[in-house]
């Protein structure tokens, strides 16, 4: 156990972190793990779920199984029935996944007509169009949700990797953008500018009951390039050719699951004017998926919960 953790406090030194993590062919790893992960192989499965928990506190008491055929079996593993009670308030909107909660705040307009902008970490701010797509469309959704508020939820490798609806919602739109795969941990954040504009991630619009507009936004990192969505039948990732923009029409009921991430990363959540965050929220608190994140301001009152 002595040895585990000594390990754990070498990887997690900041600049070994970041050499190691950030000062690497950042895509072609991320291709070889993708490969990897899926080996079924008992002798691979076995050396990769070995190391694995030897870096992390990897948890599967509430796994619905705990043999897996493949490490990215494992990844990517469902939970038992119950093992995230969903908040069912009509007035909040829940956390779509596990994560670690990072910055997080009003989403206010930028100075001298630069748009609005949010923080990846403190002194970091970036555009929020950059992270929607940088074009007339995108500045336009990010100027609507001036007056809102954002977080952004930080998944480990450890991690439960399914993402789930916030509330009762219709998917109409995706929008892919292609990207690298920098390193989205606490270390990075402080250190590359723009990241999140930088990385592989997809924009998910949702429409509530009441016509209100949400934004959730899955980000990739270094070994995750891929996100699968249920609406979907192909993987959102490096390989990924098709268009870029994806019409969509599929309903969720709150708490019902959306999609997942291949390995951890980051999922950003935007809210309109209208929403406020919940007031237990604190960075660096860990989440789990179905718990208050955002509710609605009293003047504007709960609304309908059902599609």
């Amino acid at each position: 156990m002595n040895l585990r953790h000594s390990l754990q406090r070498l990887v997690l030194n900041e600049d070994l972190n970041f050499l190691l993590t950030n000062r690497v062919p950042r895509i072609g790893l991320t291709h070889f793990m993708g490969w990897w992960s899926r080996i079924r192989h008992p002798w691979v499965r076995k050396l990769s779920m070995a190391a694995w928990t030897t870096f992390t506190d990897l948890d599967l008491s509430d796994a619905k199984k705990t043999r897996f055929d493949s490490l990215h079996d494992c990844f990517t593993r469902e939970l038992k029935p119950g093992a995230r009670p969903v908040d069912t308030r009509p007035d909040v909107l829940t956390s779509p996944s596990d994560g670690i909660v990072g910055a997080h705040g009003l989403i206010e307009d930028g100075t001298g007509g630069a748009g609005p902008q949010i923080f990846q970490a403190k002194g970091f701010p970036y555009h929020l169009c950059d992270l929607l797509g940088d074009d007339d469309r995108a500045k336009a959704l990010a100027q609507s949700l001036v007056g809102g508020c954002y977080v952004t939820l930080r998944l480990t490798s450890s991690m439960y990797h399914r993402f789930h609806a916030p509330c009762h919602a219709q998917l109409e739109h995706v929008t892919y953008i292609s990207g690298d795969t920098w390193n989205v941990n606490p270390i990075a954040l402080k250190r590359v500018e723009r990241l999140f504009c930088k990385n592989e991630r997809a924009v998910l619009h949702l429409r509530c009951p009441d016509d209100t507009r949400l934004l959730l936004v899955p980000v990739a990192a270094i070994l995750v390039a891929s996100m699968r969505l249920r609406a979907f039948e192909a993987p959102l990732n490096l390989r990924y050719k098709g268009p870029n923009e994806l019409p969509c029409d599929a309903r969720y009921a709150k708490g019902e699951e959306m999609g997942w991430f291949e390995h951890g990363s980051t999922i950003l959540v935007l809210a309109p004017k209208g929403f406020e965050l919940a007031p237990q929220l604190q960075q660096g608190m860990t989440i789990r998926m179905g718990q208050a994140l955002m509710k609605r301001t009293p003047e504007n009152g709960p609304k309908p919960t059902t599609i």
